[in-house]
């Protein structure tokens, strides 16, 4: 690393600090929000604005934002016109999401190729680098991503969470709700800027003495960077799959250097969605739910000097309830898509009786549902095909069925 690397990375560093302690002061706060990420249907989705609408004039509010307000409705103009409405929905949430972070971040003015299956993206960007995106349609037509095409997706990484205006949690917790959007993601950091007493080797010793333990089971652990001479050590404890992973490591080493002597320790928590439901709350009340994912996580609080109501996010029965509905959708789909055409020649060569028998001497569910129980499949065809059980026949009972 060449030296003006070198000090543009402390300068960065510092200025980090700056930004989160001056955060800290204002908000009484001691947890920042340090990633986010929310998905919201299309029809939830703010709509277009008249300017996106109809682009037939050139009247930004600064002079400044000519070019950029000519290049963005350019990038519209030139879509397809299917295309169009997801894609201008898409920018007015992305406006709407620079709004809340603040002056210092906008819009990037070109089209760009999307991320995590999503065709496109707006980046959201600040001094022309982007720190988010908001993406929409689908790379592709599987049944998976015909679904995903029809919602909107937003992700705003640490910088930008970082470097956003005081308060924007709450901005972000807003739009969540005006939208209807689900949370997928919420990085919440605590950070101790001079270390706390034992440091990283205080951390793996708590986790082998039992103490990160939660309902009575040891988390699961993984140790990254030099434990043996100390530099830029990582204890990550928990797990993505189940929506809540922990990681405490030498935050000033990865701001400033291995080798730099800064004490800064970060204690970061990762909420997902994958066996959870994310309030939007969570944004606004961050340290209640730090505090809430185990005592371990309070403790560390209270060492912070913070005073908070811990707020668990629990895994949800509700959730396993939408797993079976979505085996039972694809079980029956696959059922309408494929197996049909075999079926119907099935019923005009053998008689209804005979095939009927012969479908029903073999009680052994699909292999992907056998793991729930006949009640429970029972009452996912009830939830997820209730339109179908309405007196309903021939064609028209079938497109009900594909509709769900």
């Amino acid at each position: 690393m060449t030296r003006a690397k070198k000090t543009d990375l402390v300068l960065d560093g510092n200025e980090v600090k700056l930004r989160l302690t001056a955060e800290r002061q204002k908000t009484k706060q001691v947890v920042h929000v340090d990633w986010v990420r929310f998905t919201c249907n299309l029809r939830a989705a703010p709509a277009p604005t008249v300017d996106d609408l109809f682009p037939l004039h050139d009247s930004p509010r600064f002079s400044d934002d000519v070019d950029r307000t000519k290049r963005l409705a350019q990038a519209l103009r030139e879509l397809p016109d299917p295309d169009f409405a997801a894609s201008a929905q898409a920018k007015a949430l992305a406006e709407q999401v620079c709004e809340a972070l603040g002056p210092d971040f906008s819009v990037y003015p070109e089209i760009r190729k999307g991320h995590d299956f999503y065709r496109f993206r707006w980046s959201i960007v600040r001094n022309e680098v982007e720190c988010g995106w908001v993406g929409y349609l689908a790379s592709g037509d599987s049944p998976r991503q015909n679904a995903q095409a029809k919602t909107i997706h937003c992700n705003l990484y640490g910088t930008a969470c970082t470097f956003a205006e005081t308060g924007f949690n709450h901005g972000l917790a807003n739009i969540v709700e005006a939208t209807c959007a689900t949370i997928t993601r919420v990085d919440l950091a605590l950070d101790f800027f001079d270390g706390f007493s034992g440091g990283m080797d205080r951390v793996k010793s708590e986790y082998q003495a039992g103490l990160m333990d939660h309902c009575g089971k040891q988390p699961k652990c993984n140790l990254v960077g030099d434990w043996c001479n100390g530099r830029a050590r990582s204890f990550y404890f928990g797990s993505k799959e189940a929506g809540k992973q922990t990681n405490v490591y030498e935050k000033g080493h990865q701001l400033f250097g291995p080798k730099d002597d800064s004490p800064w320790i970060r204690a970061e928590l990762r909420w997902g969605n994958k066996l959870r439901v994310l309030e939007s709350d969570i944004l606004r009340r961050p340290a209640d739910f730090f505090a809430g994912a185990s005592e371990w996580h309070s403790r560390l609080l209270r060492e912070a000097g913070a005073q908070v109501t811990p707020e668990p996010v629990p895994t949800t029965k509700r959730l396993a309830a939408e797993t079976i509905c979505a085996e039972v959708k694809r079980n029956v789909q696959w059922l309408m898509d494929t197996a049909a055409p075999s079926i119907a020649l099935c019923f005009e060569h053998l008689g209804n009786t005979d095939f009927i028998e012969e479908i029903l001497f073999n009680k052994k569910a699909p292999g992907r549902l056998q793991k729930f129980s006949k009640q429970e499949i029972s009452g996912a065809f009830e939830r997820a095909f209730a339109r179908v059980l309405a007196p309903r026949t021939g064609h028209a009972r079938m497109a009900s069925t594909l509709a769900v």
